[in-house]
C-alpha cells in the first residue's frame, strides 16, 4: 500500500487555508453589504451604457434619466439601485416628486406621490424606509422619522399647479395633524432621527426645518381646498414652532438647540454654542421658506465651515472628520444659492457635482478625499436636488 502521509501533511494546510479564505470572503461580502466602504461605487442600474469618449452629456438630462431608472412602474422611487439603498425613503421620494414638478413632469410626480399616499401611516410618524414595490415599513431597527411629515407636505404643495390636491388630502391631513401632535410644552417636538439616520437624544434642526416648511405648505393646501379648521390649527402650530425655533436655535441655527457654554459677564452675550453647523440649515431659507437676513448669514457660515478640502460639503460639524464630501448636502447648498439669487455659487457647486460624476455619468453619494466618486450611484436625493437647482437657475421656484 502506497504511503500518502507526506502528501496529506502538505495537503492539510492548503485545505485549511482555502476554507479560512472562503469564510473570510463571505464575511467580507456580508459586511460590505451592510456597511458599504467609502472607496466603493455601486452603479447597479441595468442597461446603462458607458458614454463614448469625448461625448458631452447634459447633467440635468442625465439626472432625469436616472430618476426614470430608479422609479418603479407603481411610483415607488428607490433611493438607489443596490443593497441597503434599494428602498423608498419618504424624504428622498418627496424630493423626487418636487424635482419632477419643477420640470413639469406632473404625471411622473403623481405616481411618486401616489405611492406615498398608498403607504402613508394612518397615525404616527412616517417610517424611515419602505420596501418596494410592496410598500411595507421595513423593520430593521431604525426608528420612525418625524421629518417625513414635513417633506411629504412640502412636495405635495410644490406640485399643486399640476396635480389634483384633493386626491392627496388624507395624506396631507394626517401628516399635518401628526406635526401638531408632536409639539410639546416648549413648542418643539421630541427628539427624532433625521437624515443623519441615527438615534438622537435631542431634537435636531434636521427635524425642525422640514416641519416648518411642511406646516407652511399644509396651511397653503388647506386654504386652497377650503379646510378652515386645519388652516387655523396648523397656522397656530406654525407660529409656535417658528418662535420656538428662533428662541432655541437662533441666531446661528446649529444642529441641536443652542446652549451657552460660557459667559463673560452678566448682560454679555454667551460665547460658544453646542450643536455645530448642519447643512440642513439651508431648509430654513428659499426655496423652502421666505428669506431672512439672519438665516442667510447662518447658511453662508455653514457653507464655509462645512466645505471640505476636495471642494464638496460634509453634513455637519459633528459628522465624522474624514474629508469625504457628501453630494446631497453639496447639492442642498447649490439649491439654496440658486433660490437666493446667488447664481455664481450655485453654478460653481453644480459644476463640481458635474465634474465628480461616475464614469457612466451618475451622481454618486459621496466624493472621497482623492476626488474619486464613492457610495451608491445614482442617488435619488442628489439627483433630485440637481434638477431642482437647475430649475431654480432658470426660473424662480415657489416658496411656501
Amino acid at each position: 500500500m502506497r504511503d500518502d502521509s507526506a502528501r496529506r501533511v502538505k495537503w492539510f494546510p492548503r485545505a485549511v487555508i482555502a476554507v479560512l479564505l472562503a469564510f473570510l470572503a463571505v464575511g467580507t461580502l456580508s459586511n460590505l453589504e451592510r456597511n458599504p466602504q467609502p472607496q466603493l461605487v455601486a452603479e447597479g442600474v441595468p442597461g446603462r451604457q458607458m458614454p463614448a469618449t469625448g461625448v458631452p452629456y447634459d447633467l440635468v438630462r442625465h439626472a432625469l434619466a436616472d430618476l426614470d431608472a430608479l422609479t418603479l412602474p407603481d411610483g415607488a422611487t428607490l433611493a438607489g439601485w443596490d443593497g441597503p439603498w434599494r428602498y423608498v425613503w419618504p424624504r428622498d421620494a418627496s424630493f423626487v416628486a418636487a424635482a419632477r414638478c419643477s420640470v413639469k413632469q406632473y404625471s411622473e410626480a403623481g405616481r411618486v406621490l401616489g405611492f406615498l399616499d398608498r403607504i402613508r401611516p394612518t397615525a404616527g410618524r412616517w417610517g424611515a424606509r419602505y420596501s418596494a414595490p410592496e410598500g411595507g415599513e421595513l423593520q430593521d431597527g431604525r426608528e420612525p422619522q418625524l421629518d417625513g411629515s414635513g417633506w411629504v407636505l412640502w412636495a405635495t404643495w410644490f406640485c399643486a399647479d399640476g396635480l389634483d390636491l384633493t386626491k392627496y388630502w388624507p395624506m396631507v391631513k394626517e401628516s399635518g395633524d401628526q406635526i401638531v401632535a408632536e409639539l410639546g410644552p416648549d413648542d418643539l417636538p421630541a427628539a427624532s432621527p433625521d437624515y443623519w439616520e441615527r438615534p438622537e437624544s435631542k431634537v435636531t434642526l434636521g427635524t425642525i426645518a422640514p416641519l416648518l416648511t411642511g406646516l407652511r405648505s399644509g396651511v397653503a393646501i388647506a386654504g386652497k381646498l377650503g379646510h378652515p379648521n386645519e388652516v387655523s390649527i396648523w397656522q397656530n402650530a406654525l407660529d409656535r414652532l417658528s418662535a420656538a425655533t428662533d428662541r432655541r436655535f437662533g441666531p446661528d441655527y446649529p444642529r441641536t438647540p443652542a446652549e451657552a457654554v460660557s459667559f463673560v459677564e452678566p448682560g454679555v452675550e454667551p460665547i460658544g454654542l453646542e450643536g455645530g453647523a448642519d447643512a440642513i440649515v439651508t431648509v430654513l431659507g428659499p426655496p423652502f421658506a421666505p428669506p431672512r437676513e439672519s438665516v442667510t448669514a447662518a447658511i453662508e457660515h455653514a457653507h464655509r465651515v462645512l466645505t471640505q478640502p476636495n471642494g464638496g460639503v460634509t453634513p455637519g460639524e459633528q459628522w465624522r472628520t474624514d474629508g469625504v464630501a457628501w453630494t446631497p448636502q453639496t447639492a442642498l447648498f447649490a439649491l439654496s444659492a440658486a433660490a437666493r439669487g446667488d447664481r455664481s455659487t450655485a453654478q460653481a457647486l453644480l459644476a463640481w457635482l458635474d465634474e465628480h460624476r461616475t464614469p457612466i455619468g451618475a451622481l454618486p453619494e459621496k466624493v472621497n478625499r482623492d476626488l474619486s466618486p464613492a457610495g451608491e450611484a445614482p442617488l435619488a436625493w442628489t439627483t433630485s436636488l440637481v434638477i431642482l437647482t437647475a430649475s431654480a437657475l432658470n426660473h424662480p421656484l415657489p416658496i411656501p
